[in-house]
């Protein structure tokens, strides 16, 4: 198939040589995808060479597109930082997407004003404020906060308050309660009260020893010299400040600062945890989830995770992240979020380091990071299966793209597994209404072990159907004890695999009565559906419910396969040596191991408990001490 991208390519000359940014966009202007380029003109170069040689993920996108358009910058790093800009304006719907990014509450500092106030908000901030966290939840940090202004009592009003404080002269309850030095009304300057501000940012950026030792000194002198109504104001202090320094765990050896990031992902989205760690405690972390694009690599997935993280954080930017792998334009990311340290305003100038840990306490840090990633993950999967409309959504959408008559209620998913040929077995899972049913769940040994999926796939897809005919057949009244686990015929069959396993099942099932049954394929590599007599899969569109379904039916059938096929393979490596033993068959073999647990059990049997064994005889013992050798005589 001819490049379609050659249809609008620009001239090569026209490409300018430099940094920059370039847009594909269709026949309606809308822009498609969005990237960055250290030379336009050899990378754009490479989207219109030959079609065999463009990589999968980005063909869907040549397909759509019929213009290209590009913007030249000074730098890679301005590049990296102008393709985050574009992408946040036109949501390209192939590059990668962000969700829950902006959940996360966060302890702000107002620096910029005049007379700073404390306040807990979402989102970005204004140049010149300063943040601190983000916090897994807004009462963790308003807690945090309330024991610190006992120590830091800063402004914490709205400007409409302190202004109507200013104007009459009277300061609110929370300076009664200890809670604010009222700046409003002249108790202390603004310079005093800039004081509070930078000793509570100090704080909360993990300096808390000076603050206690300060305050316990205090203390002391106070009780010294018989001021015991201060003494005890400075006790209470001393015991919040600790209190909130209880709350900021020590994760780290050394008082340093840095940030790790994590992800965790599949084919079609990842979760990104990032821990923020100052002066060596953890004082706050953040999670989202990533919708990738089709094919993306991990490096550049870390990337576009680095920008999304600290594009807003620009005056949280630390000297160190530890990242799980090493980022794409690992040089120009760098550049990026030092000229950001530089330009915050903070006055840090050291230059911004990546770490990607192998062993030794960061890679163990990054590893605790990465649990949480993970978790994100799974929540993020399980909210989605337990919404009603999220999976109404997706078995309406599965019907209308597979043209069936009514929406697949139960879905059946079948999977082999194998190692090299050796204990091949079979899986089905099930859904009932988008939701896994653990009780229908079926495994099958197969008859024969052979490297052939698709006589394997026929061989499980035929005894199940069959099973389905056999106990329909049955009366309701076969006796209590029958299991009719078979007797429910599925709407939708999902095979595991393309076009070949597809027609080795319907083949299985060729001349089954079987009606109302559909059945496709679902290729792992691209997330294809085929169906049966079309020379062309159904794509799912990334990002849909109808595709997080298929796909989490898909993995929950290969997990349920290859557990199975390792156990056996497990039990058969168990039992190799007694399959060398003449006259030991399967039967007496599984009686040995059950009665003695391993091999090493039956041969450190005595005589006597081995002969109680059913079946095994004087000559057969015989046989099992000369291959087993010989561990003990009769007792």
């Amino acid at each position: 198939m001819q490049n379609p991208a050659l249809a609008f390519r620009p001239a090569p000359g026209t490409i300018p040589e430099a940094p920059g940014c370039y847009l594909f966009l269709d026949g309606g202007g809308r822009v498609l995808y969005v990237g960055k380029a250290r030379v336009l003109r050899q990378r754009l170069a490479s989207y219109f060479a030959s079609w065999s040689t463009i990589p999968e993920r980005n063909r869907a996108m040549l397909e759509s597109a019929r213009s290209v358009e590009w913007i030249v910058v000074d730098s890679e790093a301005a590049a990296l930082h102008l393709e985050w800009t574009l992408i946040q304006r036109h949501r390209p719907r192939h590059n990668i997407r962000f969700r829950d990014d902006k959940s996360y509450p966060e302890l702000v500092l107002t620096t910029s004003d005049e007379v700073p106030r404390a306040r807990v908000q979402r989102g970005p901030v204004a140049a010149g404020d300063r943040r601190f966290g983000p916090y897994v939840s807004a009462s963790d940090i308003r807690a945090t906060l309330d024991l610190l202004l006992r120590v830091f009592p800063v402004r914490t009003c709205s400007d409409g308050v302190y202004e109507r404080a200013r104007r009459s002269g009277r300061p609110c309850l929370l300076h009664h309660i200890g809670r604010c030095a009222a700046p409003c009304t002249g108790v202390v300057t603004p310079a005093e009260h800039r004081e509070l501000v930078d000793g509570l940012a100090a704080f909360l950026e993990g300096r808390t020893d000076p603050v206690l030792d300060d305050l316990g000194t205090r203390m002391q002198e106070a009780a010294a010299e018989q001021r015991y109504e201060v003494a005890a104001r400075l006790r209470d202090q001393l015991e919040a400040a600790r209190r909130a320094t209880a709350k900021q765990q020590v994760v780290w050896p050394q008082p340093v600062d840095l940030d790790a990031l994590a992800v965790h992902e599949d084919e079609l989205e990842a979760a990104a945890h990032v821990f923020v760690v100052r002066g060596g405690r953890l004082v706050g972390q953040r999670g989202w989830i990533v919708e990738k694009s089709s094919g993306m690599t991990t490096a550049e997935l870390v990337t576009s995770c680095v920008v999304a993280f600290y594009e807003d954080r620009s005056d949280d930017v630390p000297p160190l992240v530890i990242l799980p792998a090493e980022p794409d334009e690992a040089e120009a990311l760098a550049e990026l979020l030092t000229d950001l340290r530089r330009t915050s305003g903070t006055g840090r100038t050291s230059r911004v380091t990546f770490s990607v840990p192998q062993r030794g306490v960061r890679r163990e840090f990054l590893a605790t990071v990465e649990a949480n990633a993970q978790q994100h993950l799974q929540r993020a999967r399980l909210r989605r299966a337990s919404d009603l409309a999220s999976r109404s959504a997706a078995l309406e959408d599965l019907r209308q793209r597979l043209e069936l008559d009514e929406a697949p209620l139960r879905i059946e998913c079948f999977d082999i597994s194998h190692l090299g040929g050796t204990e091949v077995v079979g899986s089905m899972v099930v859904l009932e209404d988008g939701l896994p049913r653990t009780q229908a769940y079926r495994r099958f040994k197969l008859r024969v072990d052979a490297n052939d999926d698709p006589a394997a796939m026929r061989e499980v897809v035929r005894r199940r159907f069959e099973r389905l005919l056999t106990e329909q057949a049955e009366p309701l009244d076969a006796g209590p004890s029958r299991q009719r686990g078979f007797a429910y015929p599925p709407q939708l069959v999902i095979i595991d695999g393309g076009p070949t396993q597809l027609a080795a099942a319907l083949e299985g099932v060729a001349d089954l009565p079987l009606e109302g049954v559909a059945f496709v394929a679902l290729a792992k590599r691209f997330e294809e559906l085929w169906l049966p007599g079309r020379s062309d899969p159904v794509i799912l569109p990334r990002g849909s419910e109808a595709l997080y379904l298929v796909q989490r039916v898909r993995d929950e059938a290969h997990r349920f396969a290859i557990t199975y096929q390792r156990a056996r393979r497990t039990r058969s490596v168990r039992g190799s040596a007694l399959e060398e033993v003449p006259g030991v068959g399967p039967g007496r073999r599984r009686e040995l191991l059950r009665r003695f647990g391993s091999v090493r059990g039956v041969r450190a049997a005595s005589d006597e408990e081995l002969l109680s064994v059913p079946g095994v005889s004087p000559t057969l013992l015989a046989a099992l001490r000369e291959h087993l050798g010989t561990a003990q005589g009769p007792s």
